[in-house]
């Protein structure tokens, strides 16, 4: 027989065990992924930086954190634009399918655009004017070093302004 203030304290101990270590279990966070099946990436709205219409997943860190690595990737349907802007740190973009075409330049000209197919890589470095058009369905990806921050040149073209 174990004595009432023993076993009153064993319960106490056994309940007060069990019940921290079920609140560690719930309260800890899923583990980070870190490999992504085409299948597995869950797109959702853009930010309102950027114009309505296409889809945004986040791979890879917080692109709008103070710091650290991101990567995102971008859907956007054919004919989809981003009125010049530039970026204050790097940029890398990789088109993973589709074509992205991209100009270099203070306004939007359609004439003076390169295509980018499927496979390509480019890389902008900070205050690099230049704007793009998805021809098809076309993705993206993006990655660099947050925050990830989009100052469009002529300040009425930014879509987070729009009501």
């Amino acid at each position: 027989m174990i004595p009432p203030l023993l076993g009153g304290k064993l319960m106490k101990t056994t309940v007060l065990t069990l019940l921290l270590c079920a609140t560690l279990v719930v309260a800890a966070p899923a583990p980070q992924q870190n490999a992504f099946s085409p299948d597995q990436i869950n797109f959702g709205p853009v930010p309102p930086a950027l114009p309505a219409g296409a889809q945004l997943a986040v791979l890879e860190g917080d692109p709008m954190s103070a710091s650290g690595d991101f990567t995102i990737r971008l859907k956007m349907p054919n004919g989809y634009r981003i009125a010049p802007h530039w970026h204050p740190k790097r940029e890398n973009v990789t088109v993973i399918s589709g074509s992205f075409k991209v100009g270099m330049g203070d306004s939007f000209d359609p004439s003076k655009m390169t295509a980018f197919p499927a496979g390509s890589f480019a890389y902008l470095d900070p205050s690099m004017h230049h704007y793009g058009m998805a021809v098809g369905e076309t993705v993206v990806q993006v990655h660099g070093v947050a925050p990830f921050q989009i100052n469009y040149v002529n300040p009425s073209d930014d879509p987070s302004t729009k009501k």
